[in-house]
Formats: C-alpha cells, sequence, structure tokens
C-alpha cells in the first residue's frame, strides 16, 4: 500500500467520482454509462485504485458489485473530498463574478421557527445577496448532513459522543415541551392531567430512533406505564397541527411552536410537567474544518440572533454590507 504522500499523487478526481457512481449504481456497467465512460476504462480505473491501496473496494457477484468494508470508508471520503472541491469551485466562481455566496445550514424543529428565522433575517440584512438553503430534518440526519458536507452548520442536538469528536458544538438554551391538544379537547379544562390518563389517548408522535420518540419511552417505562398503544407517526408540524385540530389526538411539542396556536385560540396546552431531558439544541459545525465566508457570516448571525447564549468564538468579519439579490429555499425533511 502506497504512503500517505504518494498516495494522495496517484489518485485523481476521476477515481473518486468512479467510486461514487460504483457506489450508487452497484453495477461497473451502469456506473460507465453515467460517467460516459467505456467499461474497460472503468474497470481499469477501479484496479488501479485497489492495487494502489493493496485492498479489495467491491466484491464482485452475478448482480453486480457491493462494497467491501474498506470500499465503505474510502467512498465516505470520496464523498467529503468531491464536496469540498465543489465548495471550492462555487467559492471561486461567486468570488469572479462579484457574488457573495452560497451557505446550506440545516435545523431541526424547535429552532426552525424561532432562531434560524431570526438569524436569516439578519444575514439578509446585512449581506442581501447570500443565497441561504435551509433544510429541516431530525437532529441525526442533520449531524449525518454535516459530517458528509452536504451542509456547512446545523441547529441540532448531538446524542452520540462519537459525533461530538469531529464536531464543534455550541449548546443554546434547553426548550420546554408540553403535551399540545386542540382548544376544546375534553382535558384541556383540567387543572391537573396524568400521564396514565393520556396514555389512552391517541398520540401524535416521531418515528422510532428519533431522540424526542426515545425520551418518551423512557418518561413511559419510569412510571411504570406500557407506551401508548394508538399513535400515530410523523414529524411534519403542518401534519401534526391539522390532526390535532382536526381530533382529539395529542402531541409533544416545543412550547415555543405552538404558543403562536395558542394565542389563536386553536390549541391548548395540558397542565402536566413533561420532563422529556432531550439536552440542549446547539449550533454544530464541522471540526477542523474552514467555512466559506457566507457560512462564516450565518454562523455570525446564529450567535446573535441567539443572544449571546451560544458558547464557543466569535465568526471573523466576512466584509462589508452588500446590495439585495438571490434568495432562500426550505426544503422538509422527506
Amino acid at each position: 500500500m502506497a504512503d500517505g504522500r504518494s498516495l494522495a499523487a496517484q489518485i485523481k478526481t476521476r477515481h473518486l467520482t468512479l467510486l461514487l457512481a460504483l457506489d450508487e449504481h452497484r453495477s461497473v456497467l451502469r456506473a460507465s454509462q453515467a460517467l460516459h465512460m467505456t467499461q474497460p476504462t472503468c474497470s481499469k480505473l477501479l484496479s488501479q485504485l485497489e492495487a494502489t491501496l493493496g485492498v479489495a473496494l467491491f466484491e464482485r457477484h452475478a448482480r453486480g458489485i457491493a462494497t467491501t468494508a474498506f470500499g465503505d470508508i474510502l467512498i465516505r471520503h470520496a464523498r467529503a473530498v468531491l464536496t469540498e472541491l465543489r465548495h471550492a469551485q462555487e467559492e471561486v466562481a461567486e468570488l469572479r463574478s462579484g457574488l457573495s455566496g452560497r451557505v446550506a445550514i440545516g435545523t431541526e424543529a424547535t429552532s426552525a421557527t424561532g432562531l434560524v428565522p431570526r438569524a436569516v433575517v439578519l444575514l439578509k440584512q446585512r449581506f442581501a445577496r447570500v443565497s441561504v438553503s435551509i433544510e429541516l430534518a431530525f437532529s441525526e440526519t442533520l449531524v449525518h448532513a454535516l459530517q458528509t458536507g452536504r451542509l456547512e452548520i446545523a441547529v441540532a442536538r448531538v446524542q452520540n459522543l462519537q459525533d461530538l469528536a469531529q464536531l464543534d458544538y455550541e449548546p443554546l438554551p434547553q426548550a420546554r415541551h408540553a403535551i399540545a391538544v386542540r382548544a376544546g379537547h375534553r382535558l384541556a379544562g383540567r387543572r391537573r392531567v396524568t400521564l396514565r390518563e393520556l396514555a389512552e389517548q391517541t398520540w401524535v408522535v416521531p418515528p422510532p430512533g428519533n431522540v424526542m420518540r426515545s425520551a418518551l419511552t423512557l418518561l413511559f417505562l419510569e412510571q411504570h406505564l406500557d407506551f401508548p398503544r394508538q399513535v400515530v407517526e410523523t414529524a411534519a408540524l403542518p401534519v401534526i397541527m391539522g390532526l390535532l385540530r382536526a381530533s382529539d389526538m395529542v402531541a409533544p411539542l416545543p412550547e415555543q411552536i405552538v404558543t403562536p396556536e395558542c394565542d389563536a385560540g386553536r390549541i391548548a396546552l395540558l397542565p402536566i410537567r413533561l420532563d422529556l431531558r432531550l439536552g440542549p439544541a446547539g449550533i454544530v459545525t464541522r471540526r477542523g474544518v474552514a467555512l466559506s465566508p457566507a457560512a462564516q457570516a450565518m454562523l455570525r448571525a446564529l450567535r446573535e440572533a441567539a443572544g449571546g447564549t451560544a458558547t464557543g468564538l466569535s465568526a471573523a468579519s466576512v466584509g462589508e454590507r452588500q446590495s439585495p439579490d438571490a434568495g432562500i429555499s426550505a426544503a422538509r425533511p422527506k
């Protein structure tokens, strides 16, 4: 196997591009067609790469190919390298054309209604030509997107200690949660409601694997109760609010999210203390990875919108105010 320096000299971007195509298509023929190469050329490139590394990256079988453990490692790093190269190309193009850049951020639901909108407004007031892409998803999904380079900044919870070793995390104040119901719900006027009573209700909850779902399960176990059997699983806030308004279902939600609905008289919060102990969300970036100027501006705006409650080093100054242009796009979790 080649050492680090000679490896860098021998592996070219076409090798990395081929790796991602093979991972996606699981066939040398289909990968070669996607890359507009001949199949022998793709096979030769793969053989060169495996010979350089001294390991097999794919296993061949009758229906195509499958990655080995070595292949999984290299593909993960190849994706990160190509993402960084794409970002570099975008920054160079933006600098040449006078644009101020683009930043991709992700947020969990609580911050999506408060912190992130405030931060984006601040950013656009100062750097109106920065284009912002916002992804709304579970914290687990956001952390993975950050690690692969698809996002530059995430507002999320980091539960895995191994992830923390690769990330810079600036905790935010912890959100309070409550049980939300429609305003006319039979339990809404009560002075006291117990978790045992609520166990018989139909709950709207996130899917298994989500941190809130795990915390809810633990809460029921601690009170020697079975988790509700009647559930609707979704993390889409419009769907949750629609279900609450149209039925007697109950849902655990951050108080910050439902406050406007409560003020409008459409939703009520039940009188029960909901200590989910989710841990605070935080502003998360990749450790040791330099942010683009646009991402530095976004990070600074997030810290300011958080009111100085996020701990960490101040973002570097990123230039002068600019004239209006560009826009904001938002993607919902699929």
